[in-house]
């Protein structure tokens, strides 16, 4: 059914160009447009079909996926001319897996249905590497059916989990990287804790990701963190982005989380540096940094 079926891909970023190739590897037919032309190359070398614009991606499409940084740009994406809903037929399967604020992912949904498109938030976590690996979890807000209809589009990307109503997927993410950043930011002062007690990290960093305070940030980030590798699999300047909507949305809820507001503090000094390019788990650097002023 897979060859079948066309999917537009726009986003071809650090996690859009790899979730595109496992679709095409998958056997889908995708059509990918981002704004850089290096990125539609790359995806031409992976067997996709790169698009002069959105339009050009969309038309004709089964499914629209996109894969952008902030509600903005999937608003622009979305409500421009030549954008999504100005481009794709009625009926066609709408998924935005970038990472917005839910009351703009609701927004999308019931404008697309306006206009009859089945519109799921479905965002993700897994950073670059499941990207690659094709293991992202994949949170969806929309209508069941729509969910089910999408579930073969999803296989090649991960493990999709249908959590509520348009807008709920995003939520889910909220939490998803207010957890994400505690979690880094607990790795980090750990990490700098063992080395100022002489302790070799290697073997302390093995030892507690096989018990309890194990986690996917030790196994994917603790060995570049212990040798202070920044490179990016998710930016310190889209962490931010992230924190302010789960401490707005945590506001409007009347909900604390005053673990999660520190470290969003933390997060925004080090974009604030110039960091912004930098891998979450740069977080270790201003642990460095008030480890030293501590001495």
């Amino acid at each position: 059914m897979s060859q079948n079926r066309t999917i537009a891909f726009i986003g071809l970023g650090i996690m859009g160009l790899p979730m595109a190739a496992n679709l095409v590897s998958a056997g889908f037919t995708v059509r990918g447009y981002d704004r850089s032309p290096q990125q539609n190359d790359r995806l031409a070398g992976a067997g996709g079909s790169p698009a002069a614009s959105p339009a050009e991606a969309v038309a004709g499409a089964d499914v629209v996926i996109t894969m952008v940084p902030d509600s903005p740009d999937v608003e622009e994406v979305m409500y421009s001319a030549g954008g999504v809903f100005d481009s794709a037929a009625p009926g066609t399967l709408v998924v935005d897996m970038s990472t917005i604020r839910p009351d703009t992912a609701r927004a999308v949904a019931e404008e697309g249905a306006k206009r009859g498109l089945r519109v799921l938030d479905a965002p993700v976590s897994g950073g670059e590497a499941g990207a690659v690996e094709g293991v992202l979890s994949i949170m969806v807000g929309g209508d069941a059916a729509d969910f089910d209809s999408a579930a073969e589009v999803f296989a090649p990307l991960g493990t999709a989990v249908l959590v509520g109503p348009s807008g709920a997927g995003q939520t889910v993410k909220a939490a998803n990287q207010l957890i994400v950043a505690g979690n880094i930011q607990l790795v980090a002062e750990a990490l700098v804790f063992l080395e100022a007690h002489g302790v070799e990290t290697e073997a302390g960093l093995r030892v507690l990701n096989g018990g309890l305070a194990g986690s996917t940030v030790l196994t994917r980030k603790g060995e570049a963190m212990r040798h202070r590798r920044f490179e990016p699999g998710f930016r310190i300047a889209l962490h931010d982005k992230d924190m302010g909507i789960v401490t707005a949305a945590a506001r409007e809820a009347g909900v604390p989380i005053s673990m999660g507001s520190l470290v969003a503090q933390f997060i925004g000094a080090l974009k604030a540096q110039g960091h912004g390019g930098l891998d979450h788990s740069a977080l270790l650097k201003l642990v460095d940094q008030l480890a030293t002023e501590q001495k």
